[in-house]
């Protein structure tokens, strides 16, 4: 039976697999894994598959997917560490936490894919970043064939960005525990949420009170998975917020939103794409089945039957627009398997 990468992504685009293996088991992922590297043998782990974008020629090798599950909390005074298994579902893990009120991963909440995911990426939203609460992940070196344990301080977290993304064919994330405070609510840290909550920046919320919002609005942005919904066969947001220097920073309009970060200034990806002339509903070219959202402009939609040509061709129209509009040039979030955005032209 033919595994095609377009029916294991959310995106929903790229070719057949030459294989495709479950490992249900943090034992059978260490095999897998092991074996095929052992042999010289191509290796592709897929998590949710919430943000890859794959080619279609598909892989010419054995798909991974990532399957072990569990979940254990140890309660100590006002905190608790969670720990969890690569394969468990991201969101089935904020639920649990939300709903105890365990404070510190509530606004990650509606996130698609798998804990394994969320350091490689530093994952956050809505004021939040993984990083903030994660202790220590343990995962397979490939490298050294051996299981390790890094703190959060060796996982070299950035923006979106950390140890294991620098180096995405030499680490196998395993589990990763968290600590969340159990006494206190959450700090509302974003301007839409504390909109929504009817409060102030700063402000105390109630975990579960938080999750609820953040689901509310990532689903009126089509950021929720839901099969009835046709903005929501994407990769999620399709380019981080890039980091400016000061002076690119002084050189945009006013009116763009920014944010202080820790090399430069943070400058919304959103706001540009949309000043550029990219409107919602946008398409590179009549006829294609790849579009932006109708509903958020960070979003690439698969409006049904997309290649992963469509797709590309769609996000380097975008990213050429906002170059020669504003001189800044955005990076794409997702993975990209046997496929690439290319440079920019011109």
């Amino acid at each position: 039976m033919t595994i095609r990468l377009a029916d294991l992504t959310t995106l929903g685009v790229g070719g057949p697999a030459a294989d495709f293996v479950l490992a249900s088991s943090e034992a059978e992922i260490i095999d897998y894994v092991t074996s095929l590297d052992a042999a010289g043998q191509p290796l592709l782990l897929l998590g949710g598959g919430s943000n890859l974008v794959c080619g279609d020629a598909g892989f010419d090798g054995t798909v991974i997917a990532i399957g072990n599950r569990g979940i254990e909390a140890r309660v100590d005074g006002n905190t608790v560490e969670i720990s969890a298994a690569a394969g468990e579902p991201w969101d089935d893990l904020v639920a649990y936490a939300a709903g105890s009120e365990w404070a510190g991963i509530e606004a990650l909440s509606g996130i698609p894919g798998l804990v394994g995911a969320t350091p490689i990426q530093n994952v956050g939203a809505y004021g939040q970043e993984v990083s903030h609460t994660i202790t220590r992940v343990r995962a397979l070196d490939r490298r050294a064939g051996q299981v390790v344990e890094l703190t959060a301080a060796e996982c070299a977290f950035t923006y979106r960005g950390s140890a294991f993304k620098e180096s995405p064919d030499r680490w196998v994330v395993l589990d990763v525990a968290f600590r969340l405070a159990t006494d206190v609510e959450s700090e509302v840290r974003y301007s839409q949420l504390a909109d929504a909550l009817g409060q102030q920046i700063g402000d105390p919320a109630g975990a579960q009170r938080v999750r609820e919002a953040v689901l509310a609005l990532r689903r009126a942005k089509g950021m929720i998975l839901d099969p009835r919904d046709p903005d929501a066969s994407s990769a999620g947001s399709f380019f981080t917020n890039p980091i400016v220097s000061d002076l690119v920073a002084a050189s945009l309009p006013a009116e763009c939103p920014r944010y202080p970060a820790v090399a430069g200034v943070k400058v919304s990806a959103a706001w540009l794409i949309e000043h550029a002339g990219v409107t919602r509903g946008w398409q590179a070219r009549a006829g294609s089945r790849a579009a932006v959202s109708s509903k958020h402009s960070l979003a690439i939609s698969n409006r049904g039957g997309a290649t992963a040509a469509e797709v590309i061709e769609l996000a380097r129209s975008v990213r050429e627009r906002v170059h020669a509009a504003y001189g800044v040039e955005l990076t794409a979030e997702p993975r990209f398997v046997n496929c690439s955005l290319g440079p920019i032209e011109g």
